[in-house]
């Protein structure tokens, strides 16, 4: 396939333009040039992008995927780096587990009220003490919800409740 344009990487790759332009704007991906007004891409980009998908999928922030990449552009993927990711997705994981159980149990509860279950005064507390919330800097800011153009969008607030 000749140097697909623009149009043609979004729709092969599920990736809208506007996202193609901020990656680009990152340094993620380079156009090799531009046919018609608009800018083409080696077909290696849509390799490069299912690795940058995998990546955001894995929980890794656009910078720490962009030092995957060697200077000429090819996978460059620190062993030790995939094992704390791996490490940090086992802890949250675990958090996860624990917050559905704790929830099932809640909507089963026999107690007249939750405030009077033992299972849930002690969830409660566990939350209280800051013993459910991610680490800090990691988990936490990667929640929010990701803009077509590859942004995070601010984190919702919790409704008064």
């Amino acid at each position: 396939m000749a140097d697909p344009d623009i149009a043609e990487v979004a729709r092969r790759s599920g990736v809208p333009a506007s996202t193609l332009r901020f990656y680009e704007e990152k340094g993620l991906i380079a156009s090799t040039g531009r046919r018609a007004g608009r800018r083409v891409f080696d077909p290696g980009v849509l390799r490069r992008l299912a690795l940058i998908a995998m990546g955001r999928a894995a929980g890794f922030s656009l910078d720490e995927i962009a030092l995957m990449f060697a200077p000429d552009g090819r996978p460059r993927l620190d062993r030790a780096t995939l094992t704390a990711k791996a490490d940090e997705l086992d802890g949250t994981i675990r958090r996860l587990t624990a917050m559905r159980d704790g929830l099932r149990h809640a909507a089963d509860c026999p107690a007249p009220s939750h405030m009077e279950c033992p299972t849930f005064r002690r969830l409660l507390r566990a939350a209280e003490s800051g013993a459910m919330s991610a680490p800090e800097g990691r988990l936490s800011g990667r929640s929010a919800p990701v803009a077509a153009d590859g942004r995070r969008a601010p984190a919702p607030r919790p409704a008064d409740g």
